[in-house]
């Protein structure tokens, strides 16, 4: 039988979120109900609300988030009601050209649960990211659900269904840094910040975090920064040459997702360098660099989707890191509010005052 949830709709472009009530089907084949436990509010939420993603209103909002299985349809066999579960927002297809190649994080046929959720009057919702979990039940591929230990709290483990598994896997997986690389980071949200802390996890001794405001550089400083710069009164490609003996950093991240910055990222590279984009830009967006400049400075330029993580590999492997004191996950929580607080949430987001608000049920 359909469940009645109260969920999180963006209703069109621009306008209040507001709770409503949600129509939960049962699980098809392949398909999951995830009762959520936890879900963080995400720049991309507030993205799809102000019509930056697609025109699909109304929208379920939510996708960072953990909770627990309560049922799934025929042929689910990876997880079973009960199991605790981060989900994520691109379910491999096992048989593409990129999964067949052993390089399922490229998988180029990720998908979502073929059954639409609705209000009561039978409007169709679009799920953001293909989860929609700003609500109590939602609706998910099985291969979406990801098992971690349940041990761990909610609250943290759903972060690794977005932004901090985005920051940690540019810096481990996209950028590769290693022991006694020199990185910066530019940005200093919640996505810079974790990027911060994946190049401390993977060993890097100097660790430049560069954003415009003095409150994010002394956040990053906690996320194991080791020197800042305020781009607003430094140049920050001489600033990050300076604290690199003159070089540039070997592997820069920008987190930002704008021209000018990716300029930055670009010059305050060591030669043969990398810089790694996940800031993510608009459609409307340009980028012009010299031709000569990209050939002479060798290296690599890397785009990194959702940090290119395979979530069956690398969210176990995060929580368990974070159990051992590794890794600070929880660090990125800031507050933990109820579903009718998140217009205040992407308030508070947008004025740089939080890394996360997670809503907890």
């Amino acid at each position: 039988m359909p469940q009645h949830v109260q969920g999180v709709i963006a209703p069109g472009k621009n306008e209040p979120v507001r709770v409503e009530t949600i129509v939960i089907p049962d699980p098809g084949p392949g398909e999951a109900v995830v009762k959520i436990q936890a879900c963080g509010v995400c720049h991309t939420d507030l993205h799809y609300k102000q019509g930056g993603i697609n025109d699909e209103f109304p929208f379920l909002l939510g996708h960072e988030a953990a909770g627990v299985v309560e049922s799934v349809g025929d042929g689910v066999t990876d997880v079973a009601p009960g199991d605790f579960v981060v989900l994520n927002w691109r379910a491999v297809c096992g048989q593409c050209r990129a999964c067949l190649r052993g390089r399922p994080w490229y998988c180029f046929d990720t998908h979502n649960a073929k059954q639409k959720m609705t209000l009561l009057d039978g409007t169709e919702l679009s799920p953001a990211l293909g989860i929609g979990a700003f609500a109590e039940k939602t609706l998910v591929a099985a291969g979406q659900c990801t098992k971690v230990d349940p041990e761990v709290s909610p609250a943290v483990a759903g972060l690794l269904g977005c932004g901090v598994m985005a920051g940690i896997g540019a810096a481990i997986n996209t950028g590769e840094v290693g022991r006694g690389d020199s990185v910066a980071v530019i940005g200093c949200g919640g996505v810079g910040d974790a990027a911060i802390a994946g190049a401390r996890l993977a060993g890097a001794a100097k660790i430049i975090a560069v954003d415009i405001d003095d409150r994010k550089l002394e956040t990053a400083k906690k996320m194991g920064a080791t020197h800042t710069v305020n781009s607003r009164s430094s140049d920050p490609v001489e600033a990050i040459r300076a604290l690199t003996g003159g070089n540039g950093a070997d592997v820069v991240i920008e987190a930002v997702g704008r021209p000018e910055t990716y300029k930055q990222a670009f010059y305050a590279r060591d030669l043969a360098g990398t810089v790694v984009l996940v800031g993510v830009p608009t459609p409307e967006m340009q980028l012009e660099l010299p031709l000569l400049d990209v050939f002479g400075r060798g290296g690599s330029l890397k785009s990194s989707w959702y940090g290119d993580c395979l979530p069956s590999r690398d969210f176990p492997m995060l929580i368990d890191l974070h159990q051992q004191g590794r890794i600070d996950l929880g660090a990125f929580v800031t507050e933990t509010i109820a579903l009718g607080d998140i217009e205040q949430a992407f308030a508070r987001m947008h004025d740089g005052d939080v890394l996360r608000s997670v809503v907890v049920f």
